[in-house]
């Protein structure tokens, strides 16, 4: 028996805008309401109010017309309206943030009952929580006579604290621990319900929900976003600083040559994957990213990550960190779950920068990571070959080597999705065919980097010291049979 509830408003929360516009457009469609859309002075007076809510939320003097809004209804066929309902729920099922789906079943394996909890009326939002599967759903209701809707209401608007009073009472009524439980809002006009649960979360919140979220300890969350993704007035930081994201402005002093950026897809999901050679090779995959307009998710060591201020910021930008010696999933469930909202992840295959001998290798080595998650996700996997950044910032440099003098060149080659074995990369794929997987990969990348990259090459002193961190005293005989990603 479920011990605790997720309760989920619904516009700004799980859809980005208004779902008042889809219903408004099929009312019209059945003939139940004026089409403001086409043909109507009031036409743009409806996309202005539809974008100032999308951008700052609801407001007091919205609700109050919302609240008057059931008085229209006046009349109307209950069943007609059911159906104009049921038609705009498909519409509003595939409008849902990416992330939300992926929160609903997080709750259902933990065993919650979902419940949808919006002001809207039930006869429009019923046929939206039966095809979500929501487990109850709190709603305003209007009042019905012979087949037709009376304009009146029949119970409480279920906005503010009449929300929060009708998720109690349900909770009760089912014997629902409402200290364990969850709710889920962007409205500031919300906090009554998001105080009487136990975890509260503020999603795409109003600049009042946001400075509230602050002094609460709330966490906020953008369900279009991977988690600990921040947004500054609606777009996320990778987004702001695009425009910034210029080799002469990042690295003046560095030439820089990109090519097949195209092979970047535009929108959907991808898995990056290229070599590792220097601690620059994350600015030169932020340029590409900003090349290719598209924000990316990275698997980065918790050593960066642990720092304080970059450690942040690398989470606010959706870093995934990576502990490699506790041998734990979850960043690749991490890395997976933001492929699964449609978002793109970069990753080194190797794992750390190669030191000693097998820096100069032909063959590159990588660890299974990526093919993991080419057969968890069933993404295509791009590889990205990379050259010249250990001119740039060598291993044995705690500073990137930047002067008039030293002009390096540095290029990043986009190919198109390697020709993976996915017949058998499905379901729990054995060791070998991971390790098939992880060697077309790793070839993949290979045939992208200069031919000299693919010649035996025997490495000066001076060469092999710069594969070192700065006071090596290891073995590098040992760098040459050691386990690619490991610093052991």
């Amino acid at each position: 028996m479920a011990t605790y509830a997720a309760f989920f408003d619904l516009d700004r929360t799980l859809i980005a805008g208004s779902s008042a516009t889809v219903y408004q457009r099929h009312l019209a469609k059945a003939g139940l309401a004026s089409d403001m859309e086409d043909g109507s002075n009031l036409a743009p007076l409806i996309q202005l109010f539809e974008r100032s809510y999308e951008t700052f939320g609801e407001s007091w003097t919205m609700m109050q017309l919302a609240r008057a809004s059931g008085r229209a209804a006046t009349g109307w066929d209950v069943e007609v309206v059911e159906k104009a309902a049921t038609d705009a729920a498909t519409e509003i099922v595939e409008m849902l943030q990416p992330f939300a789906v992926m929160e609903f079943e997080k709750h259902r394996a933990a065993g919650a009952l979902l419940v949808l909890a919006t002001t809207s009326p039930r006869p429009w939002i019923q046929p939206l929580a039966d095809a979500l599967g929501f487990d109850a759903l709190l709603c305003t209701d209007w009042q019905a006579d012979a087949g037709t809707f009376t304009g009146q209401l029949a119970g409480p608007f279920l906005w503010g604290p009449e929300k929060a009073k009708a998720a109690r009472s349900w909770a009760k009524a089912n014997d629902i621990s409402m200290s364990h439980s969850f709710a889920y809002s962007d409205s500031y006009f919300d906090t009554p319900l998001l105080d009487a649960v136990g975890k509260a979360v503020a999603i795409n919140p109003d600049p009042r929900l946001a400075a509230t979220a602050a002094v609460k300890g709330w966490p906020i969350r953008h369900l279009d976003k991977s988690p600990g993704v921040a947004k500054i007035a609606g777009r996320e930081i990778q987004e702001w600083t695009r425009p910034l994201m210029r080799p002469e402005l990042v690295a003046p002093g560095v030439r820089f040559t990109f090519e097949g950026v195209e092979n970047i897809p535009a929108d959907g999901p991808a898995l990056l994957v290229f070599n590792h050679r220097s601690y620059f090779d994350p600015t030169v995959l932020g340029l590409l990213s900003a090349k290719a307009g598209r924000p990316v998710r990275g698997l980065g060591k918790k050593e960066v990550f642990d720092v304080p201020v970059v450690g942040n910021l690398l989470r606010a930008l959706g870093g995934i960190r990576v502990e490699r010696a506790s041998g734990s999933d979850e960043p690749l469930k991490a890395a997976a779950e933001a492929l699964t909202g449609g978002e793109i992840v970069m990753m080194a295959p190797q794992g750390t920068i190669p030191r000693g001998p097998v820096f100069f290798d032909p063959v590159l080595k990588g660890r299974w990571g990526a093919a993991k998650l080419a057969a968890m996700t069933g993404v295509p996997v791009i590889p990205v070959g990379l050259w010249g950044t250990e001119h740039v910032w060598p291993r044995n440099s705690r500073l990137p080597l930047f002067s008039l003098g030293h002009r390096p060149e540095v290029s990043a080659t986009v190919g198109t999705p390697v020709d993976l074995p996915n017949d058998r990369l499905t379901g729990h794929p054995s060791d070998e065919d991971l390790e098939t997987a992880t060697e077309a990969i790793m070839s993949a990348i290979v045939g992208l980097l200069p031919a000299l990259a693919r010649e035996p090459h025997t490495p000066s002193a001076e060469e092999l010291a710069r594969t070192y961190p700065p006071g090596y005293a290891g073995d590098p005989e040992a760098e040459a049979v050691r386990r690619p990603g490991t610093d052991t």
